[in-house]
């Protein structure tokens, strides 16, 4: 089976506000990805993946990922935290700068339209 979907070479911007990578079919498989940018004390809210496992891959900046009501891992730059499925979780940027980070979404195996 052929694939429709094509390469690309996408440039991370330096912009205080957030970046769509990847949005999903039909430019891929599945996999959505972004570029958070997150201020000192800010969040980006509780939320589940559902289905999807999760990849975060920290580049600059300090803070924390809380994983449903009792888990909490310090992250920052040189960082990467995976996310399995069905996980509530919240990132949080806890430094004095900004916390910047790219997650990437993907089906979990046998989960995807091909």
């Amino acid at each position: 089976m052929e694939s429709t979907q094509k390469t690309l070479v996408i440039d991370l911007n330096n912009e205080p506000e957030n970046q769509r990578l990847l949005a999903g079919e039909p430019g891929t498989c599945g996999m959505r990805s972004g570029r958070v940018y997150l201020a000192p004390g800010k969040a980006c809210g509780q939320h589940s993946t559902k289905d999807r496992e999760e990849l975060l891959v920290f580049l600059s900046g300090s803070g924390e990922v809380l994983i449903g009501e009792d888990e909490c891992f310090q992250v920052g730059q040189g960082k990467v935290c995976y996310i399995p499925p069905q996980r509530p979780h919240d990132v949080k940027c806890t430094g004095s700068g900004p916390l910047v980070y790219v997650y990437c979404v993907a089906p979990v195996a046998g989960e995807s339209s091909q």
